[in-house]
């Protein structure tokens, strides 16, 4: 049984949704949250899909306290998502989070679990993750590294965080202005993009969660656990997506066991590792030459796995 409570996000994909719910039905959690937005009205067949998938969600086989945050109407992700993670920060006071196109390696339950529990009062380290895009790069010799990146395909965090934040991200500008992101990115490149990135959140022209909630970290200066694995894959990117339609170089990445965890002997940013991360995921992906340097670099990683 898995003590640490994991919130389940759902909507609109019955196959998806069952794939991953097997991973939380074999990690078995004490406390279940089920999170769903409601059908849009204009989307011929997706109120049967939806009730699908909470119906999948809710084969719940195992002693286990189930609370179902549905939408009676539809929200939006970006709502949907953050006000369910925050009405189960109401009741609990660390959380794993897997949206229903997220695939966990079974280790990833342990790993969330220890070290949510070791860094439970250390107000620098904002969250876990298990997702890791080194393509094979070791950084340092622990089980894991400290990145300013909150990458969200399988996360955890603690209520002491995320009562930081807000889907609006009203101090942005401020932030922006005062040179806020050059604390945090290493090139002009990196800047604007994220630039004009939290521009169009806060401008309300995105439904992105995750865009905020990686804002809200920054603005603490927070940093995110990530394995030296990966131990989440993202098996959802296709037409029914919500932001992942495109086919992407970061779907379905091989995952592997995290093992015995060894921690670091220091808490600080491996910043080598985030400027590889930026060009792999973020900005280095804008222009067509780095992507093609990426998907070859993806080919021969799924080939060493």
């Amino acid at each position: 049984m898995l003590d640490v409570p994991v919130a389940f996000v759902i909507f609109n994909r019955p196959e998806p949704t069952r794939i991953s719910f097997e991973k939380i039905r074999a990690a078995k959690p004490t406390t279940l949250f089920l999170i769903s937005d409601a059908a849009r009205p204009d989307r011929e067949g997706e109120a049967q899909r939806v009730a699908q998938s909470r119906a999948i969600a809710e084969t719940v086989d195992w002693p286990c306290e189930v609370h179902r945050i549905y939408a009676d109407t539809n929200m939006g992700c970006g709502r949907r998502i953050s006000t369910g993670i925050s009405a189960a920060m109401e009741v609990v006071d660390r959380l794993i989070v897997l949206e229903d196109d997220c695939l966990a390696e079974e280790t990833f339950f342990p790993y969330c679990a220890e070290l949510l529990e070791r860094y439970e009062d250390d107000t620098r380290v904002m969250a876990v993750s298990g997702n890791n895009f080194q393509l094979g790069h070791n950084r340092g010799d622990a089980s894991y590294y400290f990145s300013k990146y909150p990458h969200c395909w399988g996360w955890a965090t603690w209520r002491r965080a995320w009562q930081h934040f807000d889907l609006n991200i009203p101090n942005w500008p401020a932030f922006r202005d005062d040179g806020g992101l050059t604390n945090m990115c290493q090139s002009r490149q990196e800047i604007e993009y994220w630039t004009e990135i939290f521009d169009k959140v806060h401008a309300g022209r995105s439904q992105s969660w995750a865009f905020p909630w990686t804002l809200t970290t920054w603005m603490q200066n927070g940093l995110t656990v990530l394995p030296q694995v990966n131990l989440v894959t993202n098996i959802g990117f296709g037409e029914d997506a919500t932001h992942t339609r495109r086919a992407s170089p970061h779907a379905n990445l091989p995952t592997r066991p995290i093992g015995t965890i060894e921690h670091p002997k220091w808490i600080t940013r491996d910043i080598a590792a985030d400027q590889f991360t930026d060009r792999f995921v973020f900005s280095g992906t804008v222009r067509r030459g780095p992507i093609k340097r990426i998907e070859k670099a993806i080919k021969k990683f799924r080939r060493a796995a």
